[in-house]
């Protein structure tokens, strides 16, 4: 089973009430199971693991139904937000201490602090350019993909980069064990 960390749960009901006020954030909260909606009815505690499938899946994909007419781009943005807290908050040594490449080299530590189990390693760093693979993750799928290439983008747009551009190379979808994302910036 795969779980996921608290930080990456504790900003989805804000971002929902950010863009969708607080009628959208009880549609959202109505659509989820119960399960689901057990954890999102309590203060999510960000140093807790959750499962995966009822902390993160369920209700990311919740999120794009209602209000990204099924569009995965509502897990980007979500990945977008989560960076946003986890880099401001959490991890903002990350930011003080270096350049996008310090960042980028921190991935290895950042996403299993996420996910586990899960492993990010970087296959190729250039100036301006890295591409991950992200594998070890036993329920990796495109919602997850897009969260963390959301993520990535918002994580180097904070640490100072310009233009940034994220693409998901290849795909768990495809029927690999394994994502590969690529990140390009000014």
């Amino acid at each position: 089973m795969t779980y996921v960390r608290g930080s990456a749960l504790k900003t989805m009901p804000d971002i929902v009430k950010k863009y969708f006020e607080e009628d959208g954030l009880n549609k959202w909260l109505n659509s989820l199971s119960e399960e689901t909606y057990q954890i999102f009815s309590k203060k999510v505690q960000v140093k807790n693991w959750y499962p995966l499938k009822s902390g993160l899946l369920e209700p990311t994909m919740k999120f794009c139904i209602l209000f990204y007419n099924w569009d995965l781009k509502g897990a980007w943005e979500m990945g977008r937000h989560s960076a946003d807290f986890g880099l401001k908050k959490i991890h903002k040594i990350f930011l003080r201490i270096g350049s996008p490449h310090f960042l980028i080299k921190k991935a290895s530590e950042i996403l299993p602090s996420y996910y586990n189990p899960s492993t990010i390693k970087i296959v190729e760093l250039q100036e301006k350019l890295a591409i991950f693979e992200v594998s070890e993750f036993p329920d990796l799928n495109k919602i997850i993909e897009y969260r963390i290439a959301g993520w990535m983008e918002r994580a180097l747009e904070i640490s100072g980069c310009k233009d940034v551009n994220v693409k998901i190379l290849e795909s768990s979808e495809e029927g690999k064990a394994y994502s590969k994302i690529q990140t390009t910036w000014e």
